[in-house]
């Protein structure tokens, strides 16, 4: 455990943090945008300048784009698909036909005796 006579004076601290201050102030109102001509070393991308692109450049990359987003369509529908089971109603077209079908399949499943 410290003794009383290790511990910092308080009063000293306060001192050199008011001493410190101007300094950290000035350092902070520096200018902080590079200059243009002086390399910036790295950035982050969003904070890189645009390179324009040629026309062609821009309509390539819109075109594998579009590819892309077309090839993922295909997958998706050909997923779907391929998962989904085929509906009955397109077998049995209309209502009336419909309810013979389940009639007929009652009779067929059940346990009674037709004499």
């Amino acid at each position: 455990m410290s003794t009383p006579e290790e511990l910092p004076d308080p009063q000293d601290a306060l001192a050199r943090a008011r001493a410190a201050r101007a300094k950290m102030a000035a350092a902070l109102d520096e200018d902080q945008e590079p200059e243009p001509d002086e390399p910036a070393g790295w950035q982050p991308v969003w904070k890189r300048p645009r390179t324009p692109k040629s026309k062609a450049a821009k309509k390539l990359q819109l075109h594998k784009q579009r590819r892309r987003l077309q090839d993922a369509g295909k997958r998706r529908l050909a997923a779907g698909e391929s998962r989904r089971p085929r509906p009955r109603q397109n077998r049995i077209g209309n209502a009336a036909a419909r309810r013979d079908a389940r009639a007929l399949s009652r009779v067929r499943h059940s346990s009674a005796w037709l004499w």
